[in-house]
């Protein structure tokens, strides 16, 4: 393994992170080949990037925790890759990790493609395109279910202070929750709108919390607080993907402790605290799931990528 030189200064985020309003998504996973040098998943990744820059198309970077060490790049604490969640919902979260994950985003389709398709190309000769997930935005961002989608988010220009590793090992890059979801659209569809209001926890019009908060629905267990009253926060990305036949949420995140999310995923599924699960695991499972590290801009220069 080659160790990347340290850049004497860190700490700038991938800007594709927090670039709000586009239309238009593709998620893709590669798996790199054990045998596979760093030189020539560096490259592919800058031949991607490259594609990006070309179509102006945003584009994010991450990377799994073995191809981090891959790679020789500076891991932050708690990178881990992404295990199996089981508990009293009967559901499980499921665990894909793969080597390589990008996020390239922007209101063409066609370009996202054009980007999709040179990364695939790209890795090819050293690895396998595991899964890609073409998505987009939903009427006025919201859920296939008809529910407006991340309410809770902060503004973006919050967001950093929730998605950014504020100091340290990785400062100035964030943890990736990547985690595709399939609805079951027409069980879902069949209930009375009060009683999606109960399993989401807020109203479906406009998105306002419950009175009386139902502790299984979806907001009761993913919203908690510290120690000190404050809500723990992470900074959503999520957007619907599918067709009529299979559809879901793309759910994406960034964070800067992956403790946050281990808790938000726990207490869905019923693995931890009061045992209790989120009812709306039963109307939508995962099929993927993956953690990842998107590194700083510096550290991305270092490795002879683009910024």
């Amino acid at each position: 393994m080659t160790v990347l030189p340290q850049p004497a200064s860190r700490g700038t985020p991938q800007e594709a992170i927090f670039v709000e309003g586009t239309g238009f998504h593709w998620f893709q996973h590669f798996a790199v080949a054990p045998d596979a040098t760093s030189g020539r998943g560096l490259a592919a990744v800058r031949t991607t990037q490259e594609a990006a820059a070309a179509a102006d198309v945003h584009l994010v970077v991450g990377f799994g925790s073995a191809m981090v060490g891959r790679l020789g790049m500076e891991a932050p604490p708690g990178l881990k890759p992404f295990t199996e969640i089981a508990g009293s919902s009967g559901r499980r979260a499921v665990a894909t990790q793969e080597d390589v994950f990008f996020w390239a985003h922007s209101d063409r389709h066609d370009a996202n493609f054009d980007v999709a398709l040179t990364a695939r190309r790209a890795f090819d000769p050293i690895g396998t395109l595991a899964r890609e997930t073409p998505s987009w935005v939903y009427r006025d961002s919201r859920d296939l279910t008809g529910f407006i989608d991340g309410t809770e988010n902060p503004p973006a220009d919050e967001a950093r202070d929730l998605a950014v590793i504020a100091a340290g090992p990785g400062a100035g890059g964030s943890y990736v929750l990547a985690q595709r979801w399939v609805h079951d659209l027409d069980a879902f569809a069949a209930l009375p709108a009060a009683e999606q209001e109960q399993i989401i926890g807020r109203t479906k019009p406009d998105s306002v919390e419950l009175e009386d908060l139902p502790a299984n629905s979806h907001l009761g267990r993913v919203v908690h607080t510290d120690e000190t009253g404050d809500e723990i926060e992470i900074y959503r990305r999520s957007v619907p993907y599918g067709t009529t036949t299979e559809a879901g949420l793309y759910f994406l995140a960034f964070t800067d402790d992956l403790a946050k999310i281990d808790l938000m995923l726990g207490s869905m599924f019923g693995a931890t605290g009061d045992g209790r699960h989120d009812r709306l695991v039963g109307f939508t499972e995962t099929v993927s799931g993956a953690y990842y590290f998107a590194p700083p801009a510096e550290t991305l220069a270092a490795a002879g990528l683009l910024t």
